[in-house]
């Protein structure tokens, strides 16, 4: 399946292809960028399509990718099971934690679960179950 748009929740998102490149640079979240702006508000990128350095802090991969959709006015949402990752670091459960409650990235286990957090009645800042099925974290 190639990238498409695809409104969810009344809220046009670029559903990513899970064959997809990987995205583990800049550039490749530029990328993602510009094929939202034919019409999407959210990018929703598989987590197994992110590099493993995105998920390692000390690399600022993941700072530097999220900044970049949130400087054009993007949100981005990480769909997939992370808890491999979050297991090994708490800076990236704190990461996620934050950002979940946030409006501009989000860390989901599916796309059931970023249709639940675009539902009306979640609000902006209710906060999704636990990605990868995390305990505490939601």
């Amino acid at each position: 399946m190639p990238d498409v748009i695809q409104e969810r929740a009344g809220v046009p998102v670029l559903v990513c292809d899970p064959a997809g490149p990987p995205v583990a640079t800049e550039q490749d979240a530029l990328d993602l960028i510009g094929a939202a702006f034919a019409g999407a508000e959210i990018v929703a990128v598989p987590a197994h399509r992110l590099d493993a350095s995105f998920f390692s802090l000390g690399t600022r991969v993941a700072g530097d990718i999220m900044q970049k959709f949130v400087n054009y006015r993007l949100r981005l949402v990480v769909v997939g099971d992370i808890s491999r990752h979050l297991a090994a670091s708490s800076a990236l459960r704190a990461l996620v934690h934050e950002s979940n409650r946030s409006g501009h990235v989000w860390f989901v286990d599916d796309l059931d679960g970023l249709d639940a957090r675009l539902a009306p009645s979640a609000g902006a800042g209710a906060a999704p179950p636990a990605p990868g099925g995390a305990p505490g974290r939601g």
